[in-house]
């Protein structure tokens, strides 16, 4: 690896998406910029950057299109969307980043790279979709639906019926070496968008996409822990990790020791669909690879790098 700190920044999908009335890609490509501004100023501080980034709500976009064209094109399975998705919001980072470095006089360059993530074919998560994707439908819709395609269906949040499908814990990164030496080549990396496309290993050695959806998180903490990352930072849509958040209680957090998180996490403190899966990820990463994790919000990234913003967890 190069002299540089290495930081892996993992963006959610919803990041790109600024509010529900502006859901245009040129809507996205706003937020794009705005966060390649800010990994500018990582890099004028002296890291190099790895971005992951979630796909949720862009899948959700491609899976729309799909139902509603399905009378006159072949739908897109999961996996294929997932790699659109990597190529379309890489193109745009690629893009946005290369502008930022210009104007900043930056001599770097980005790389996007379609990612896959593997799963274990035997993971329970199969036989347990619980990840709501694409449209709502009435039940008779998501039944007909379901019938024809083999769909898994649940009552989402008595807005109608969805299709679920599952959500297996990351393995490994199959582009895990060409990662590592690009980032050797001092490259700033674009990869492991919506977690990776999911794919599973069959019993002679050739991989698959499945249709699935991957916790983003989880698989940049893996990636972060084969780069041997200093820091892996996910931003969020809060400055800090709160206990007993938006109550009379509430507290924020400025440092967590990982056995601190651990114990958190266990005694139930952080919502399951939000921040506890953050506190893991970000645990799971400091207890293997020793470093830094830290949760903040986008505007603060670089002030976090310095101690002055987020929560970091630390190692004992």
């Amino acid at each position: 690896m190069n002299k540089e700190k290495l930081a892996v920044v993992a963006i959610g999908g919803n990041a790109l998406i600024p509010d529900p009335k502006n859901l245009s890609l040129e809507d996205q490509y706003a937020m794009v910029k705005d966060i390649a501004a800010h990994v500018a100023d990582m890099i004028t501080l002296g890291w190099n950057v790895v971005l992951t980034h979630g796909n949720g709500p862009q899948v959700g976009f491609i899976m729309r299109r799909s139902e509603l064209s399905r009378e006159h094109v072949s739908g897109v399975p999961m996996d294929y969307a997932g790699a659109d998705i990597q190529g379309a919001v890489g193109f745009m980072f690629c893009k946005a980043l290369r502008n930022e470095f210009r104007r900043k006089g930056i001599r770097r360059e980005p790389i996007a790279l379609v990612t896959q993530t593997l799963v274990d074919r035997n993971d329970p998560a199969f036989a347990n979709p619980t990840k709501p994707i694409g449209s709502w439908y009435s039940k008779e819709e998501a039944e007909e639906l379901a019938k024809a395609n083999n769909w898994s269906i649940v009552e989402d949040s008595g807005r109608g019926w969805r299709r679920v499908v599952p959500s297996p814990a990351p393995v490994a990164i199959v582009e895990q070496n060409s990662i590592n030496q690009l980032v050797r080549d001092g490259y700033l990396v674009i990869a492991l968008g919506g977690g990776g496309i999911p794919v599973i290993q069959k019993e002679n050695g050739d991989i698959e996409g499945v249709e699935a959806v991957i916790d983003k998180d989880f698989s940049s903490s893996i990636l972060a822990r084969e780069l041997q990352a200093d820091m892996l930072l996910l931003p969020t849509g809060v400055d800090r990790v709160a206990l007993n958040f938006n109550t009379p209680e509430e507290r924020w957090i400025d440092t967590m020791t990982l056995r601190e998180a651990r114990t958190l996490c266990a005694a139930g403190e952080f919502p399951k669909g939000s921040m506890e899966p953050k506190v893991t990820a970000l645990a799971d990463f400091v207890e293997y690879q020793g470093g830094t994790g830290i949760i903040t919000s986008l505007p603060l990234m670089s002030k976090a790098l310095t101690g002055n913003a987020g929560t970091r967890i630390i190692p004992e």
